[in-house]
């Protein structure tokens, strides 16, 4: 019996500390979902009146760019995949990667050929572990993204976009990453960067009773559309990134308090079974010891006879 309840003890021992780094990871990312939260209530405005403001230079000129143009029988396509560098956020990177396997499913059955472009070291290990070709990958900044990191990624991608296929480019951009809902919800959406719809960028603005302003293009609507590309990727691309950070850090948050809480009943559990464990120790004990006295007691009356 000793034995067992030194062992119920060591186990304690042991699920308790596991407790402490599951509630102090539960803490740190409660507070960095925070911040997060903020980084895309400032930023989504700003990508949101830039895709207004192409769409408007768009549907208020005939220029054929690839920025708004389709191409007719378009051959291949660019695949940005959006995930973390660490684990231990529950389901979060394999709804993401699940999200961009079904995307490049679709993609292929429809005659496309797919580059995959990865941000984080999970969804970089899903692939390298499966043998599957990454075009280029970034990994490093998944937790706190700044502006810079969505120009270092979006670089690639502009210039795969800006060359005909035939060198090498592609005719579409499309982006997969974890939209962040709330604290409680977060889901794994897949968008298309390029060639932006104007038709449904428009039928959107429709429905909200806004009004596309009009501009007048000076030198010309080519060139605002040339200045104007870089910018759209890379907004879209960093907005992108801090919905997929804060619902990491949201996802981290929820799966270490569940962590903390079946720790919390383990803890419970063992020390149920450590206290019968001592009481069945104690109880041997007393039988011991009255029987015992009660074979001393005999002897004792024995000799007496």
């Amino acid at each position: 019996m000793g034995a067992q309840l030194r062992v119920y003890k060591r186990r304690i021992r042991s699920v308790t500390a596991t407790k402490k780094i599951t509630k102090a990871m539960e803490m740190i990312a409660a507070s960095r979902v925070v911040k997060a939260q903020r980084k895309v209530a400032a930023s989504t405005p700003y990508a949101q009146e830039l895709t207004r403001a192409v769409t408007a230079v768009g549907t208020g000129s005939n220029t054929k760019h690839p920025l708004t143009t389709e191409a007719e029988n378009p051959t291949r396509a660019a695949v940005l995949l959006l995930t973390s560098d660490r684990g231990l956020a529950g389901a979060f990177n394999s709804n993401a990667i699940k999200a961009a396997e079904q995307l490049t499913e679709r993609l292929e059955r429809e005659g496309r050929q797919v580059d995959t472009y990865i941000v984080g070291r999970r969804g970089l290990a899903h692939y390298n572990f499966r043998e599957r070709k990454v075009a280029e990958s970034f990994a490093g900044f998944t937790d706190e993204p700044s502006y810079a990191d969505a120009k270092k990624v979006a670089a690639p991608l502009i210039e795969a976009i800006e060359k005909e296929t035939a060198e090498g480019g592609v005719d579409e951009l499309h982006i997969v990453y974890t939209e962040f809902v709330s604290m409680m919800t977060q889901t794994a959406v897949d968008s298309r960067l390029l060639p932006l719809s104007l038709d449904e960028v428009a039928t959107e603005s429709a429905t909200k009773d806004e009004i596309l302003p009009l501009y007048d293009f000076e030198p010309s609507a080519e060139d605002v559309l040339d200045a104007l590309l870089p910018r759209y990727v890379e907004s879209r691309i960093y907005n992108a990134l801090l919905q997929s950070a804060a619902s990491k850090h949201a996802a981290t948050r929820r799966a270490m308090k569940s962590a903390t809480d079946n720790a919390g009943e383990l803890i419970n559990t063992l020390s149920r079974l450590a206290n019968a464990a001592r009481q069945a120790e104690i109880t041997q004990e007393i039988s011991e010891i009255v029987g015992g006295a009660s074979a001393l007691a005999d002897a004792n009356a024995g000799s007496d006879n």
